[in-house]
């Protein structure tokens, strides 16, 4: 033991600028050394000193990197590689470091042996005290309390873990799995792990200090130095596993880590996340106070071994020390190698004297930076001791080793695994000797240690890093404000980055992203969007109407973005409205969409519907008339006649007059406005309606231009109605093509029967058998029949309708006689072919048998005649009561109908349909009758243009009638 210049122990918690200082008393001397526990703190330091008194003057030397100007006056190195030399001032760092189990024996040999010319200082944790006082004599003791507070503040969640946090794990799994979830979570963070390469430690510490990062997950490593601006400290385990066994962490340890929490004056917390348990009340008032039990023993090894054999060198190595404050500690990974050496045959027979045993232990010395196994480690070594017994590592077996490993594609533990090898490399390529040309291998082995840094802290980074949200965050901290852009197809950048998407007045994050990061895209894109929604919003404003338009499911469009929806209001033709706004946009804005969607919807309702809204302020209205309006309005602009029966006779006709005036029809059927049936209304109409009845799912309007649609049993009740279609069995028929129907219906004998003709499926745009259908769905029975065509002709392709739009919908009266002639005409000139066939035929043959017996026996048989299908219709309504009169005679209107009629509610069976629904005439069903379709009728009367009345079919005169009749 030495006793050289004055030694002072300068201890505490961390925290507490030991190393500023430190520093500081080592430039106020000529020369000096400084060891550090770790090879990055040994980087920061050598840093630091550059740059306050130049690189030429200054040296950093680490098992694997040596910086060594001509002019060196103050050595920084790594604790295992500060050089033997005479100089003013020592200084060790992390003193206590004296009692791990695997490290130990070199800090107690620096503690007993390093000493400077005029000033040594010890630097460390206060338990080390007694231990120091008991084996240093002599010693002056000064005690650095710390600059902040540390405090307990519980177990908590990745979720909710507070900025500036590191969280410590002690395995690289755990390590990763956290920086995964707080990517998620958090948008990223930064990895720090004893195994990382200094240049890759570097980087990420870089990035979590310039505040690309909030987070840092990280191994034991930052506890040993590392000055971070960290301000709490959470542990993910207790445990750790410390090379040979899974073991608590000491309390010191644990003061160790957590002190770590806190900047300078800036107080720092400590806690548990994950699975960890709570700390012991005991233990986390020792850790706040930084009070630990007192170091009692201090890990030794021989510092001078003898080299005689291998054997003797082993025995030397684990010879007791006699000193109570001094005990072996367990095998060294030097020592283990050094056995497993000893007892290869190959290696015994190569080592023949005390220069081999010396060069056999230097060899043993190089870590074991692949951590592949013990006997991977132990055959390496042997071929390097093989190589120098020989001379030196040959430059080809060496750079074949190190092109191997210079790659730098790979995920993260393929680059981990390269740069532990390149580490051995550039290990033994520091030694003086061992290698052939020693600047270039030492340049070589360097470069490539950096580009796989490099590459490995970009992995790290890609993985762990959402770059993006980083550099959001990191300039909205910045700058109070940020640039965002929104291109011509709503693509937001915010300072160059992309965030997402402006729909409307909604921003949708990019949804590459996690839902945490997306919140954190949100939160930074609105802030920056401010600007941009109040622009938009004026420009909404003074949009035309043109621009927007409302869909079938009642939402409201700005060209291709929805921007609100129509809701339930006091009436169906007030419908009010959601805006779809972000809050962050503010109320102000949502008002001022919501106002312009208002009046939108009101205009488009005011135009669409303006024989409806002119009705219902017609004052001239009155009585009966104005009640029957108020009914209309509230059906908007559709009811069927079934339902309103009774009110529709009470009308007079000057009552009907007031309300044909406003384009009223009275229908056999339906009772409705035409205007309204055409695309734009009965499209709004549905939406309005399905707002009104509170539906979910809201039916959209038929296509355009159809005559009869399916007839559907799972849809809405009021749909068929509302749409302008009335059920009719299988099929759904429009209500005014069914008027013009009903029109042609009176002129027949309906109770007789009669048969449909070329109008009839002409309206309907039916097949005979489509409307045996329709006819069956009205109420009539359609009876089935066959029968020999008389004149059977070629078929010829019927004229085609001109292809009406949906704007021609419904059909107008002069239409419809366009159709009904252009059927006539057609009727003729196939009247006009078949005589003409008939007449070219009898010029062919003249001599023809007039005769089916002038025929001889080989006589081709004359033609099977051509059968078709007819029905024959009948009206056969239901009866509704056993005590019902039966049905009269059905006859054909009396007399042609005044021009704008209402046919005073004539039906081709004389009655009129049977009243249904609810009071007000709202539909009830699917848009009237029930299912069936059939109208019921109320009373067995027969209703006619005339106001003569037709006698009863039950007296004694009709039944003598119906006698006569038959004979």
């Amino acid at each position: 033991m030495h006793d050289r210049g004055r030694v002072t122990a300068v201890l505490g918690p961390t925290n507490t600028g030991k190393t500023h200082y430190a520093i500081e008393r080592m430039l106020a001397h000529r020369t000096g050394v400084i060891g550090l526990p770790l090879r990055l703190l040994a980087r920061e330091v050598y840093d630091r000193i550059v740059a306050a008194r130049g690189p030429s003057v200054v040296a950093l030397v680490t098992g694997e990197e040596r910086i060594v100007p001509q002019r060196v006056q103050y050595w920084v190195a790594t604790t295992e590689a500060m050089p033997e030399i005479g100089a003013d001032f020592v200084a060790i760092d992390e003193i206590q470091l004296c009692a791990d189990p695997g490290r130990g024996h070199v800090f107690t040999d620096r503690l007993l042996n390093m000493r400077g010319l005029h000033e040594t200082l010890l630097l460390g944790s206060d338990t080390m005290r007694p231990a120091i006082a008991a084996l240093v004599p002599g010693v002056q003791f000064q005690r650095r309390e710390r600059f902040s507070t540390l405090s307990w503040a519980g177990s908590k969640k990745l979720s909710r873990m507070p900025a500036r946090s590191a969280i410590v794990g002690f395995s690289v799994d755990d390590v990763y799995a956290m920086a995964e979830l707080i990517r998620r979570q958090k948008g990223g963070c930064a990895v720090v792990m004893g195994a990382l390469s200094p240049r890759t430690r570097n980087a990420q510490v870089e990035m979590y200090q310039n505040g690309e990062v909030d987070y840092l997950v990280a191994t034991d490593a930052i506890g040993m130095g590392l000055n971070l601006d960290i301000r709490h400290v959470a542990f993910s385990a207790t445990h750790k596993f410390d090379g040979r066994r899974v073991r608590p962490l000491f309390p010191h340890e644990l003061g160790q880590i957590a002190g770590r929490a806190g900047r300078h004056t800036e107080p720092g917390t400590f806690g548990v996340t994950g699975e960890a348990r709570v700390l012991e009340d005991g233990l986390v008032e020792a850790i706040e106070n930084h009070r630990f039990q007192p170091i009692s023993s201090l890990v030794w090894r021989n510092s001078a071994p003898e080299f005689g054999t291998m054997d003797r060198l082993v025995q030397s190595l684990e010879a007791a020390s006699g000193h109570e404050w001094l005990s072996r500690g367990r095998e060294a990974d030097d020592l283990h190698a050094l056995k497993a050496l000893r007892d290869m045959p190959d290696i015994r027979d190569r080592v023949q004297g005390g220069k081999d045993v010396r060069l056999l232990w230097d060899v043993c010395r190089v870590p074991d930076f692949r951590s592949i196994s013990p006997t991977e480690h132990a055959g390496l070594l042997a071929r390097i001791f093989g190589f120098l017994q020989d001379g030196a590592i040959p430059s080809d077996w060496l750079g074949r080793a190190v092109q191997r490993i210079d790659r730098t594609h790979g995920d993260i533990d393929a680059l981990s695994k390269r740069l532990a090898y390149i580490r051995t490399w550039t290990y033994v390529a520091q030694r003086s000797g061992w290698v052939e040309d020693e600047s270039h291998w030492r340049g070589e082995t360097r470069a490539v240690e950096d580009r796989l840094s490099d590459a490995l802290h970009a992995a790290l980074t890609q993985r762990f890093v959402d770059r993006r949200t980083s550099v959001l965050l990191r300039r909205l901290k910045q700058k109070e404000s940020l640039v965002a852009e929104v291109n011509d197809k709503g693509e937001v950048t915010v300072e160059g980055e992309f965030a997402g998407r402006l729909e409307g007045f909604r921003f949708r994050p990019d949804q590459t992203a996690s839902a945490d990061e997306a919140r954190t895209l949100n939160r930074a894109s609105h802030e920056a969007l401010r600007p941009e929604f109040h622009l938009r919003a004026d420009r909404f404003y003074n949009s035309p109407d043109t621009e927007l338009d409302f869909t079938e499911q009642g939402g409201l469009m700005w060209g291709s973005s929805a921007v609100g929806k129509l809701v339930k209001g006091p009436d169906a033709l007030h419908p009010g409205v959601e805006v779809f706004v972000d809050e962050e946009a503010g109320p102000e804005i949502a008002e001022k969409v919501r106002r312009r969607l208002q009046h939108f919807i009101d205009r488009k309702v005011a135009a669409l519907f303006e024989p409806l809204t002119a009705m219902q302020k017609d004052e001239g209205l009155t009585g009966m008339a104005k009640g029957f309006a108020f009914r209309l309005v509230e059906a908007l602009g559709v009811l069927p006649r079934d339902g309103v029966a009774s009110d529709v006779k009470e009308l007079d006709q000057e009552a009907r007059g007031l309300l044909r005036k406003h384009g009223v029809r009275f229908g056999q059927f339906t009772i409705f406005m035409p205007l309204l049936l055409k695309p734009a209304p009965t499209r709004l109409r549905l939406v309005l309606w399905s707002l009104a009845e509170g539906l979910d799912e809201f039916p959209e309007s038929p296509p355009p231009g159809l005559v009869t649609i399916p007839h559907l049993p799972d849809v809405p009740d009021g749909y068929y109605t509302l749409s302008g279609y009335r059920p009719a069995g299988d099929r759904a028929i429009r209500i005014d093509m069914l008027e013009r129907l009903a029109d042609l219906l009176r002129a027949q004998d309906t109770r007789g029967g009669f048969e449909a003709n070329a109008d009839m499926l002409s309206i309907t745009g039916m097949t005979l058998e489509q409307f045996a259908g329709l006819m069956q769905g009205l109420g009539y029975a359609a009876e089935r029949g066959e029968r020999e065509k008389v004149k059977p002709v070629e078929p010829v392709a019927a004229p085609v309708e001109p292809e009406r739009t949906a704007s021609d919908a419904p059909l107008t009266e002069e239409e419809s006689v366009l159709a009904a002639e252009t059927r006539a005409k057609w009727e003729a000139e196939q009247a006009e072919k078949r005589r003409a066939a008939a007449a070219a035929a009898a010029q062919a043959d003249p001599e023809g048998p007039a005769d089916a017996s002038d025929q001889t026996p080989d006589a081709a048989p004359e033609a099977a005649p051509e059968i078709e299908v007819f029905y024959t219709f009948r009206w056969a309504p239901r009866p509704r009561a056993a005590n019902r009169r039966p049905q009269g005679e059905g006859q054909a209107r009396r007399g042609p109908r005044k021009e704008g009629g209402d046919h005073r509610e004539a039906r081709a069976d004389g009655g009129q349909p049977a009243r249904e629904g609810r009071e007000g005439g709202k539909p009830r069903g699917k848009g009237g009758p029930k299912k069936a379709g059939k109208p019921r009728q109320q009373e067995p009367k027969t209703y006619t243009a005339r106001p003569e009345k037709k006698a009863d079919p039950d007296s004694p005169f009709a039944i003598l009638a119906a006698l006569k009749d038959k004979k």
